[in-house]
């Protein structure tokens, strides 16, 4: 018996200061949608307000687009935190190499035929898989190389 009123007593007391804790969580909501328009050249662009705090997180080449995102987002917010990255230009003929080179090792897309451009860091991959599944491979090998921001997939079943 003694156990039991222990148990509940011990219980309630972690369910009181659970409370407090729930409620002091911060919440986040994403304002990304209000700032498309305004973040052109920012990829991979995100924009949340964090306990009253807007952050911005980004990736561009240009220093002074990520400035003028800040500026904008201050006219609007009076906390705002900039940690878009600032990222060297992409060579597309390295990115291409790579993606050659990263589609040549997988073992699952043996037999598949591609052919590999860059523009930018956009990737288009043209050719030919035997399964549907190795167009997702595919994609998600070339998503996982430096530099590419958005990976365009024209594949053919044969």
């Amino acid at each position: 018996m003694m156990r039991t009123v222990t148990a509940a007593v011990v219980l309630s007391a972690i369910l009181l200061s659970a409370s407090p804790l729930a409620a002091a969580t911060p919440q986040t909501s994403d304002l990304t949608n209000q700032f498309v328009g305004a973040a052109a050249g920012i990829d991979r662009l995100q924009v949340y307000e964090l306990a009253g705090i807007v952050i911005l997180r980004g990736r561009t080449t240009d220093k002074a687009r990520a400035e003028q995102l800040g500026l904008y987002a201050r006219e609007r917010y009076a906390r705002v935190a900039n940690l878009i990255q600032i990222v060297e230009p992409q060579d597309d003929q390295a990115i291409e190499r790579a993606a050659e080179r990263e589609l040549t090792v997988a073992r699952s897309l043996d037999g598949c035929r591609f052919s590999v451009e860059s523009n930018n860091g956009v990737v288009n991959l043209a050719g030919s898989v035997r399964h549907e599944l190795q167009k997702d491979v595919a994609r998600q090998i070339l998503r996982s190389l430096d530099g590419v921001r958005e990976v365009r997939v024209n594949l053919e079943r044969f």
